[in-house]
């Protein structure tokens, strides 16, 4: 951080104003003017372990916790033994073009030993579940009920990572902030009355099941342990505890009740919430929890706050985008979300939402822990839809989109360890089913390493997850060139692309070399026959995938100087496999075989992978595939769960139509519930900025940051080029400390749509092309502040930079 943004969060403590964005001058929050009525109205605060989301009640405050590895379940053995002995049945029926009766076979044969994952609800099965750790509830007490309330307002501040509540009721003027503190690992509740003894409130913890709560000396204790899926007599799953504690800095009386803790006739207090889990300790979280409450409570609020908001900002100030002032700013956010619907005008809500998903990874994840799941850190239920678990055929891999372009490259090692810790479950899968080497996974993934196909091949069978996350080990190297990184993950690559090297079977019809059993993500087609099917041998996607796993494993064993010789096996076996093919209608085929398609807007577009989030396709290399790649999106459509027009932000970006992308945005920020009804209508927007699928899924505000980073800067084609889907819209603005292969940080400005300023600043040593817009006319550049003439050829400047030199480009 510099000495400005240091500068501006002093001036906050020391005069109570609110941050701004530290280098737009931009305040970054959004707010409502009445309570939540529902979950989803909500703010989410959490630092990557726990969360808290206060919904502001004015007589009775409801606050969800939630902690990232409070999970139900249990390790299991999923293998079944008669998987592998129908294999070669199911592939004679899928080359013999019986691919319903290969289903069928499948579903009595080759599907995981037990529930899997229990049709999505496994709170009391192996699999578990993602749960709702507990609630915390203040009940607030006033000297006149009957006096009304004036000047609410409940608030979200992403430059701080602060929610609060402010009100005036009864000529007392009352102030709450919550965060959920990056530096002390706990939850931070201060609570303010400006008139003496006017604060009066109680506090209570429960949780549905599996808990008990008790006042435990001046603390109030809830624990409880979760059930392992296998026992049904004893819990014996993991076990959690939270303990809250008041401070009372300025007076008042402190008491213990029957059902929690009591506070009278004061004027300030703070609430000290600390939680966990044995999941990574299994020697019990109770020591750390007092721990912890004691190195807090003997820090005043501001010391908390400032020490918080210092260790937040390091992560969050990395990046700013400015694209314009708007007239809108002061609405509350589900006015500002219906009047954007009605004219898309709002350019600010573009970047305030772009933010707003960087402040849900950073929130959601963090070195040592666990990636985020589908609902990132936050649940309110048992039982948390699809088990609040990893998919793996898009949304966990749409978490991690942003972590490097939006300048957050460490926020990708969770993951990154995850997809190594399941290694070892993956070979013995692979073993299982296929009797191949190397190690697989198929869609589903929990925290107990559960790598089986699903208990429904339809959805389940799909086996190329690990090598989609694979892609996500091989883009942290090629973001940062940490070349002791890349060593480390190389055998985890090459053990994704062995088990394809022994998977990969002939198809007798096109003598390509074809992923059978597989799946086209959730997808199905009519049979010539009438029947339809999902089970197939190979798909697009499966294709895509597999090629890049190879490229990707044969450049990092050339980068590391190792396994020659397997490089050239996999070259020889991505040689074989069938491209990705044009259709007689002009579009991109899902399928190896035309098949008809059962629901042509179907909300997976699995067959473009190639175009984002892989590089197989684009308008500069592969013109004919990315007319073709237009043609299949024009006919999927636009409308769609959240996190499906989230990827299609990406598509259209990589087409370089930002007006499209911009068009999508739009639709990704419909307001979905209705006003009135309360009721949910398709996908979109909840009013607290959540994805709706629906229900709440993450991946859909990810998706749609790391989308706005593609219309804003491409590096995947190997040169960097600004502006490559700039929308119409976005006619002035700016933007600094995004990030591009290779090494480099970049900012940039433009006005009237033009690029009038860039700069690339080398974080590793090394040599970048940049793609120069037509404009070039005034073209200047300096290194190191010093003018500097380069090269430009067909448009495109070429510079070595060495770490922390910077180029600055002026047009």
């Amino acid at each position: 951080m510099n000495g400005k943004g240091i500068y501006l969060i002093l001036l906050s403590l020391l005069f109570g104003c609110n941050l701004p964005d530290a280098k737009t001058g931009r305040e970054l929050a959004y707010h409502f003017d009445q309570p939540a009525r529902i979950w989803e109205e909500t703010l989410p605060l959490g630092n990557g372990r726990i969360g808290m989301m206060p919904d502001g009640g004015i007589e009775r405050e409801h606050v969800v916790l939630n902690e990232i590895s409070l999970w139900s379940g249990s390790k299991q053995d999923t293998d079944n033994p008669h998987a592998y002995r129908a294999l070669a049945d199911i592939r004679r029926l899928l080359f013999e073009g019986r691919n319903d009766e290969a289903q069928d076979l499948m579903y009595k044969t080759f599907v995981c030993e037990g529930a899997g994952s229990n049709l999505g609800d496994g709170a009391n099965a192996p699999y578990g579940s993602y749960q709702l750790f507990g609630n915390l509830v203040l009940r607030y007490t006033y000297p006149d009920e009957s006096d009304s309330i004036a000047g609410y307002r409940r608030r979200l501040n992403l430059s701080e990572a602060i929610a609060s509540v402010s009100f005036k009721r009864g000529g007392v003027n009352y102030q709450r902030e919550m965060f959920t503190s990056f530096s002390g690992d706990l939850g931070v509740i201060h609570l303010v009355a400006d008139a003496d003894r006017a604060l009066n409130f109680s506090v209570g913890m429960n949780r549905p099941e599996h808990a008990t709560v008790a006042v435990d000396g001046r603390d109030l204790l809830m624990r409880g342990q979760l059930p392992d899926g296998v026992d049904t007599l004893e819990m014996k799953g993991t076990r959690f505890a939270s303990r809250v504690r008041i401070v009372l800095p300025k007076g008042g009386d402190l008491a213990a009740t029957d059902s929690g803790l009591s506070v009278r006739s004061a004027s300030e207090a703070i609430l000290l919430v600390s939680l966990g889990t044995d999941y990574f300790d299994k020697d019990g979280v109770g020591p750390s929890l007092e721990e912890c409450l004691s190195r807090a409570e003997s820090k005043d609020f501001a010391t908390l706050r400032r020490e918080h908001t210092l260790a937040y900002r390091s992560l969050f100030d990395r990046v700013s985008l400015n694209l314009g002032n708007g007239e809108r700013d002061h609405l509350p956010i589900p006015e500002r979300l219906a009047a954007f619907a009605q004219d898309k005008d709002d350019p600010g809500l573009a970047a305030l939402y772009f933010q707003f998903g960087r402040y849900l990874l950073i929130s959601s994840t963090r070195q040592g822990l666990l990636p985020p799941n589908l609902q990132g850190l936050w649940c309110n239920t048992i039982h948390t839809p699809w088990n609040g678990d990893y998919h793996l055929n898009i949304n966990l891999q749409m978490n991690h989109w942003p972590a490097e372009v939006t300048n957050l490259s460490e926020l990708h090692l969770p993951l990154i360890e995850w997809t190594k810790q399941q290694v070892h479950s993956g070979e013995r899968t692979a073993k299982a089913f296929y009797n191949a080497r190397g190690w697989v996974t198929h869609i589903l993934g929990n925290v107990w390493e559960f790598t089986a196909p699903g208990e429904h091949p339809s959805w389940g069978a799909t086996n190329t997850s690990a090598a989609w996350l694979c892609e996500h080990l091989y883009t942290h190297y090629q973001y940062t060139l940490d070349q002791a990184y890349l060593r480390d993950v190389y055998p985890t690559m090459k053990g994704a692309a062995l088990f394809f090297v022994d998977m990969l079977v002939q198809d007798p019809r096109t003598k390509y070399l074809v992923t059978a059993p597989t799946t086209s993500p959730e997808n199905a087609y009519k049979m010539p026959n009438g029947s339809v099917a999902s089970i197939c041998a190979g798909s697009t996607m499966d294709n895509q995938i597999v090629r890049e796993l190879f490229t990707n494993t044969i450049e990092a064993a050339g980068i590391l100087g190792v396994d020659s010789a397997f490089a050239a096996e996999l070259a020889m076996k991505r040689d074989r496999l069938m491209p990705t093919t044009i259709g007689k209608d002009g579009r991109i085929l899902e399928w190896l075989e035309a098949y008809e398609e059962i629901e042509p807007t179907h909300r997976h577009v699995s067959h473009l992978y190639g175009l984002y989030p892989g590089n197989e396709i684009s308008v500069a290399h592969t013109p004919e595939l990315a007319e073709a790649a237009r043609k299949s999106l024009q006919v999927r459509g636009d409308q769609s769960t959240g996190w499906s027009m989230a990827w299609k932000i990406n598509f259209w970006a990589r087409l370089q139509e930002g007006d499209h992308a911009y068009k999508l945005l739009g639709d990704l920020l419909r307001p979905c519930v209705d006003e009135h009804t309360r009721e949910v209508k398709g996908g979109g927007s909840y009013p607290n900025l959540f994805c709706a699928h629906p229900p709440f899924q993450i991946d859909g505000n990810l998706g749609g940051t790391a989308g706005i980073a593609e219309m804003l800067i491409q590096s995947q084609t190997g040169w960097i080029e600004f502006l490559p889907a700039l929308p119409s819209a976005w006619k002035n603005g700016s933007f600094s400390g995004l990030k591009v292969r290779n090494g480099g940080e970049v900012s940039a400005k433009w006005t009237e749509g033009l690029l009038t300023e860039a700069r690339l600043k080398a974080v590793v040593s090394g040599s970048f092309q940049i793609k120069l817009p037509a404009n070039t006319a005034n073209l200047s550049l300096k290194k190191n502040q010093k003018p500097v003439s380069l090269p430009v050829i067909d448009g495109m400047l070429t510079v070595d930079l060495r770490q922390g030199d910077e180029l600055v480009i002026t047009l």
